[in-house]
């Protein structure tokens, strides 16, 4: 076991927040003695501010590759359908091709394993120490319920991408808790079941809840009662819990309107769009997490690897009316014709983008499988068109549907409304499907050719790209509950931690 006492943080932590557009700016840290963090409720506000800064704005394993949490996003979607990637670009290859994360010696594997227990260990000594430190009572309980949530979301990670569905088998061995911090001498502890798991995230994310009701935050990195809701809707969700988690997600997404049709193509950059439940702001003194963009953007010219490019068969999907069918264009970069762009993420003028963690459009996306696979068709269809109709898309017609047509569109709308934004291979995972990337042909066999607009202005037609990896890298065919899904467990931990192989 890996003690992670080193990353208490105070010294030289300041946070301003501007009233006019709440922005988060953490100054470097310096380590300092823990009896000096657990005095005051102050100094243990500073330590979920930094380790907060941390998670979101730490090159995870000092690779330009692993902008923050925001890698684990990144990983998510390059696993799944609807990416094709340009695999000559940085970084993101071997995950897309399905050779690193099942690999133990990866160092991805590390760096995101350390940062998520780094994580929950700064969260656990908020939590152990609260309650005995000086200060306000009440900043005292909000930071508590900050605390528990984010434990809570970072369990909801591990449990999410290091082991199969829970409804496959809840009681398949997944990944240690700890709930008290840990020291140098800590011994390790063994795999917790996904049972043990998830009641670990209910217990947190119940009692967050609580201590976060009337909580007015002041910028939307903050946790309140909304994330939470949104967060135990997310939990339910991954349990098969299925009215708990449309009632959450309903709680989660009421203050926050979907956006205009106009928003839609502004870059998805702002935490300040009015339906973000959940975001990180980012300035240029603070952006190492925009990084992430620079895999997402496309169409910027300050882009600098523009590689997370839509599959066809993903464009395909949307239709004339839909604000999201204009963000598709066919790429005549030299070096990149016939890619298919997908511009959804932009950077700002100063290079820098907010992240987005929680919208109310997934909200209503849960609410609406929730009520769907509770056989309540009317309420989940509902709630399907009442996002489709925001995006300007056909509702779905519910005159002889069935629950599963509406399911299938439900998951359909998710790939469609959630791009980006780290949702596809765990959703692949708990729903328990394959894969599926096809070539782009046409009736021959031939790529379909797509016409493209050359810099200098030059039209032409050209064979579209699509997916290059279509196999395993073993050439079998993709399939549902593959290990190749399934995040590894780091060999250097197996190593630190034997319990692990128990």
């Amino acid at each position: 076991m890996k003690s992670y006492r080193s990353y208490i943080f105070i010294a030289g932590l300041a946070i301003s927040l501007s009233a006019c557009n709440k922005q988060l700016d953490t100054s470097p840290s310096n380590a300092v003695p823990e009896e000096i963090v657990l005095k005051t409720v102050a100094n243990l506000t500073a330590l979920s501010e930094g380790t907060w800064a941390s998670m979101m704005d730490d090159f995870y394993g000092g690779t330009f590759g692993n902008p923050g949490y925001k890698t684990i996003s990144l990983v998510s979607d390059v696993m799944g359908n609807d990416v094709a990637l340009i695999t000559t670009k940085y970084s993101f290859a071997p995950v897309y091709r399905f050779t690193q994360m099942n690999d133990k010696t990866q160092s991805r594997l590390n760096a995101i394993w350390n940062q998520l227990y780094k994580i929950i260990n700064n969260n656990n000594i908020i939590i152990a120490n609260v309650d005995k430190v000086t200060g306000d009572a009440t900043a005292k309980k909000v930071l508590k319920g900050q605390a528990l949530a984010l434990r809570a979301n970072t369990y909801l990670t591990i449990a999410s991408f290091y082991q199969f569905s829970y409804l496959k088998d809840s009681l398949t061995k997944t990944a240690p808790i700890y709930t008290t911090p840990t020291a140098d001498t800590t011994r390790g502890n063994p795999k917790a079941t996904l049972k043990e798991i998830y009641a670990l995230i209910l217990s947190d994310l119940l009692e967050a809840k609580g201590a976060l009701e009337g909580y007015q935050r002041t910028a939307k990195y903050k946790i309140n009662a909304d994330v939470v809701n949104g967060l135990l809707a997310r939990a339910y969700l991954n349990m098969g819990r299925w009215v708990p988690a449309a009632e959450a997600a309903d709680a989660a997404l009421k203050n926050y309107p979907l956006m205009p049709q106009a928003d839609y193509s502004k870059g998805f950059n702002d935490v300040n769009n009015s339906e973000w439940i959940w975001g990180h702001p980012e300035i240029p003194s603070q952006s190492d997490g925009s990084y992430a963009l620079h895999f997402l953007d496309v169409s910027s010219a300050s882009s600098y690897y523009y590689s997370f490019m839509a599959d066809p068969f993903f464009g395909d999907l949307f239709e004339a009316g839909d604000i999201r069918k204009t963000l598709f264009s066919w790429d005549g970069n030299p070096g990149r014709e016939g890619n298919l762009q997908y511009k959804k993420f932009k950077f700002r003028a100063d290079q820098t983008g907010d992240l987005v963690l929680m919208r109310s459009a997934e909200a209503l996306l849960i609410k609406a499988e929730g009520y769907a696979r509770d056989n309540n068709i009317n309420d989940g269809a509902a709630a399907l068109n009442t996002l489709r109709a925001a995006r300007g898309a056909t509702a779905f017609n519910t005159v002889g549907a069935t629950k599963e047509q509406l399911i299938e569109a439900i998951l359909v709308e998710r790939r469609k409304e959630l791009w980006g934004e780290g949702f596809a291979l765990s959703d692949i995972i708990r729903n328990q499907l394959p894969v599926v990337r096809k070539p782009y042909v046409d009736g021959s066999g031939n790529d379909r050719k797509v016409t493209i607009t050359t810099p200098d202005g030059v039209v032409k037609q050209v064979p579209a790209r699509y997916h290059t990896a279509l196999k395993f890298a073993d050439g079998t065919a993709f399939v549902a509950n593959s290990p190749y899904y399934i995040f590894a467990i780091p060999q250097a931990e197996e190593q630190n931690n034997p319990n692990l192989l128990k």
